[in-house]
C-alpha cells in the first residue's frame, strides 16, 4: 500500500513533516508550479497530472491524503481514476471550496505585494509549531502568492457535489472543530454522500489541523489504513 500526501492551495510537501516521519516509506509531493514546472489551473488539471504521475511510478493499492485543496484533487481522482486506489483521506476539505472575494482581492494585491501574503500565513499558521512555520513560509515565497492565487481560483471554481455518488472506495475525511475556512459540516456532507465514509472530528484544530495535532489525526490515518 502506498501513501500519498498532497498539500494545499500554494503549498509544499514540507507540510506534512509530522506525516512523513511517521508512517513508513509515504511520499509527499510537489504539485506542479510549487515551485518547479507549470502550474495547473483547475482541479481536474492537477488529479490527471497525479494519474500521470503515478502511472509512472507503477504505484498500486494507493491511499491519497489531501489537504484543503489536496483534499479536493483526492476527491476528483477518486472519481476519475478509482483503478488503483484503495482508498482516499480528505483534511479540511469538501465537494466544494468557494473562496471569499476578499480572500482573492487579497492574493491578487500579493502577487505586487508579497507581504499581504505574510500576513494570511501569520494567521493560518499561528497553531503551528515556529520551526515549521518558518520551513512554510520560506516555501511560500520560493512558490510565491502567484501559486496561491492560482490555487485559489481552482478552489473556487471546484465543485463535485453531485458526483460524490460515483465514490465507491473507503473514505475519511478529518477536520478541525475550529476550522473557519472548511468548516465540519463540510466533511459531513462528505460522509452524508460517499457509501464508504466515515468522519473524524479532532478537538482544537483548525485548518491545519494535520500539522497542529499531528498525533491525533497520524491515528485516524492508521486506523484507517488498517480497516482498508
Amino acid at each position: 500500500m502506498k501513501l500519498i500526501f498532497i498539500h494545499g492551495s500554494g503549498g509544499c510537501k514540507e507540510a506534512w513533516q509530522f506525516q512523513s516521519k511517521h508512517f513508513k516509506d509515504p511520499l509527499a509531493l510537489n504539485l506542479p508550479g510549487h515551485p518547479d514546472g507549470n502550474l495547473c489551473t483547475s482541479i481536474a488539471e492537477y488529479s490527471a497530472w497525479l494519474h500521470s504521475y503515478i502511472q509512472e511510478q507503477g504505484f498500486k493499492d494507493i491511499v491519497l491524503v489531501g489537504h484543503s485543496m489536496g483534499g479536493a484533487i483526492a476527491l476528483q481522482y477518486a472519481v476519475d481514476y478509482p483503478e488503483a486506489l484503495k482508498g482516499i483521506v480528505t483534511i479540511g476539505s469538501g465537494a466544494r471550496l468557494r473562496i471569499h472575494p476578499d480572500v482573492l482581492k487579497m492574493f491578487e494585491a500579493s502577487v505586487a505585494k508579497p507581504s499581504l501574503a505574510t500576513q494570511f500565513s501569520d494567521q493560518t499558521y499561528k497553531l503551528i509549531a515556529p520551526s515549521l512555520v518558518e520551513v512554510l513560509q520560506t516555501r511560500d515565497q520560493q512558490n510565491t502568492p502567484a501559486a496561491f492565487l492560482n490555487d485559489f481560483k481552482a478552489c473556487d471554481k471546484f465543485d463535485i457535489m453531485e458526483g460524490l455518488g460515483k465514490i465507491t472506495k473507503p473514505l475519511l475525511a478529518v477536520v478541525g472543530d475550529q476550522d473557519v475556512l472548511t468548516p465540519p459540516k463540510y466533511s459531513t456532507f462528505l460522509v452524508n454522500n460517499v457509501e464508504k465514509a466515515q468522519q473524524v472530528l479532532i478537538p482544537g484544530g483548525t485548518h491545519y489541523v494535520f500539522a497542529e495535532k499531528p498525533n491525533e489525526v497520524n491515528q485516524a490515518i492508521e486506523n484507517f489504513i488498517q480497516s482498508l
